[in-house]
């Protein structure tokens, strides 16, 4: 199968997770990812991870989740000869990707405008915290950094909890994907050719749309509703005598559907539920008179009786039992990889939740030891085994 992004060289010049990720999507497009490290040392992601003993081989399991698929080579950006190699390298690329702080790639001589020099319809994308300009364009900028600023925090968890943290790197991982969609949608163009200004902080505010929207055009101050959805009641997440699940009544008819299920009729007599934003208004008491009728059910048996009847529920479910359950493995989202050089065992990570044409998309080679591709990318410019070799001997690669 032909891939969208089939043809396209991108140079990945990221570091961590919101550049990797932004150029994971774009490898299982299609597009020949080059991942340029620093040498010796690689991308900051070969150290981190919950396995020290991968993180000491420079595969950290962090590292391994979002760069199969992408070759490596190593320059040191401020070496004269190693970074002479990488502008031959920039002139047969589409892309290049960088995660560096604002005005970095500018002091290394090697910026957007040095750049669109020798490669005039480059597509050049530079993710950061807050963007390339205002006035905290050189704060140093960190997910948990950018999950308190954006607001996200203050509005996750309750009002015993929040603000709190989301449970996984969530402004990275909203920022890499934004800056992939504007990768995409650039090489769309004609003629090519952009500057695109990532910003992480903007990324994530945009994903926000309900929460901004309620606030400046209806007034309503955002705040932390816990399981609770503030939009509908019954609709949130209830015990049942064996586990969580969430329940979404939404819509009237659901929760006419619900409550004939449930025995509770009468409570659709009741004033203080009779309508959507009389239920909301009462959800709390509504809670606890549902949940008087969950005990006797599972959650997981309850949400496939719910479903079954036109009630939108699920299980709450660990992270370990998804990706065991049917829905997620046999759906193709991971990709198993074996005897993996530099990690010396097999290792599994997850593609990118797309189907094109029936078919998950996914990479052929898994994640690259530092350098692993030297020969090939450098030998491909023009440079022989002897310049490779002295090159090397000058650190310039």
């Amino acid at each position: 199968m032909t891939k969208p992004l089939d043809g396209v060289r991108v140079l990945d010049l990221t570091n961590v997770l919101a550049g990797p990720f932004c150029c994971h999507q774009l490898a299982h497009m299609g597009a020949e990812v080059i991942k340029v490290e620093a040498p010796g040392r690689g991308d900051l992601a070969r150290q981190l991870g919950a396995d020290p003993a991968l993180n000491a081989k420079g595969m950290g399991v962090s590292f391994l989740a979002q760069n199969a698929g992408k070759k490596s080579v190593t320059v040191n950006f401020k070496h004269v000869e190693g970074k002479a190699l990488l502008l031959r390298l920039v002139e047969t690329a589409d892309v290049v990707v960088e995660n560096f702080r604002p005005g970095v790639m500018d002091r290394l001589g090697l910026g957007y405008e040095v750049l669109k020099e020798r490669k005039p319809d480059l597509i050049y994308c530079a993710i950061s915290g807050f963007g390339q300009d205002g006035p905290w364009v050189d704060r140093p900028a960190y997910d948990q950094i950018v999950q308190g600023v954006s607001g996200v925090m203050s509005i996750t968890g309750d009002d015993d909890s929040a603000p709190l943290r989301v449970g996984y790197p969530v402004a990275d991982t909203v920022g890499g994907m934004t800056a992939a969609f504007a990768v995409a949608s650039a090489l769309n163009a004609r003629p090519r050719g952009a500057l695109i200004d990532c910003s992480m902080l903007e990324s994530v505010l945009a994903t926000m749309g309900w929460v901004v929207s309620n606030h400046v055009i209806a007034g309503v101050e955002p705040r932390a509703n816990g399981n609770e959805n503030p939009t509908s009641a019954p609709s949130g997440t209830f015990e049942t005598g064996l586990g969580l699940i969430n329940i979404a009544a939404n819509k009237d008819e659901q929760w006419v559907l619900l409550t004939d299920f449930l025995g509770l009729d009468e409570l659709r007599d009741r004033a203080e539920y009779n309508t959507r934003e009389d239920r909301k208004r009462s959800r709390m008491v509504l809670r606890t008179e549902i949940e008087a009728a969950l005990l006797e059910w599972t959650a997981v048996d309850l949400a496939q009786a719910l479903n079954a009847i036109g009630v939108p529920a699920g299980a709450v479910m660990s992270v370990p039992e998804v990706l065991s359950h049917p829905q997620i493995a046999d759906r193709g989202l991971m990709s198993r990889y074996p005897d993996v050089p530099g990690v010396g065992r097999d290792i599994e990570v997850v593609n990118t939740g797309v189907k094109l044409n029936g078919a998950p998309l996914t990479v052929p080679t898994p994640p690259p030891q530092l350098g692993e591709h030297a020969h090939e990318i450098w030998r491909a410019l023009g440079l022989s085994n002897q310049d490779i070799a002295d090159l090397t001997d000058k650190e310039a690669i």
